[in-house]
């Protein structure tokens, strides 16, 4: 019980949380991330840049090769879970009640960037937080053809994690970053979660016209 409890302190403490779970952690969080409907409230790109820098001094105990090959396979697996899981189940997920877990807008939110983006979205929705654990589900839900699916949610595995866990790797090693780094993390943050607050005052917008 106090290893979750600490678990959930250190949620957004990432040099900590990585510390605690070690390389095998990571690797399940990005799995549960990508694979489970209640993972979207864990970390994704901010996890993969400080997993990154500590991959540099060595704590993890793994090279960076190593590190980009486990979260990549990871990353796919997970996503696959949440496709075949969306197909499984269809439109009645769409139906399911909010709880503490899980809400309908996030479903919503992620049907229309499927929407709007296509199977491109697949990849588009690896860098979106939210939009990760969704929509892999929606696509399932649309019976996207499963070759298809495939060969995107590959593909975005290997840019996302590649481009977090190597940023990491390098730029951690450049000493003003280093010295810095928990303030790069909150501005990965924040350039992560923009798309999503313009897409929000953009649908505001719409709505406000839509009403005149």
């Amino acid at each position: 019980m106090d290893g979750i409890i600490e678990f959930f302190k250190n949620l957004y403490n990432y040099e900590a949380l990585i510390k605690m779970v070690g390389f095998y952690g990571v690797i399940a969080i990005v799995f549960a991330e990508t694979g489970l409907l209640v993972g979207f409230f864990l970390p994704g790109d901010s996890l993969l840049l400080t997993a990154g820098l500590l991959t540099s001094t060595g704590f993890l105990g793994v090279d960076i090769t190593t590190l980009i090959i486990a979260l990549i396979l990871a990353a796919v697996i997970g996503d696959n879970c949440g496709y075949w899981f969306g197909r499984l189940t269809g439109e009645k997920i769409f139906n399911r009640k909010d709880s503490k877990l899980f809400k309908q807008k996030y479903l919503t939110s992620a049907q229309e960037f499927y929407v709007k983006h296509g199977g491109k979205a697949i990849i588009y929705a690896r860098f979106v937080p939210f939009a990760r654990t969704f929509a892999p589900i929606v696509a399932g839900v649309a019976k996207m053809p499963y070759s298809r699916y495939l060969t995107f949610s590959i593909s975005g595995g290997i840019l996302w994690i590649s481009s977090m866990a190597l940023a990491g790797y390098f730029f951690g090693q450049i000493p003003v970053i280093k010295q810095n780094f928990e303030k790069v993390v909150v501005l990965v943050i924040v350039l992560s979660v923009l798309p999503i607050v313009i897409g929000y005052f953009k649908e505001r917008k719409k709505k406000k016209l839509g009403q005149n």
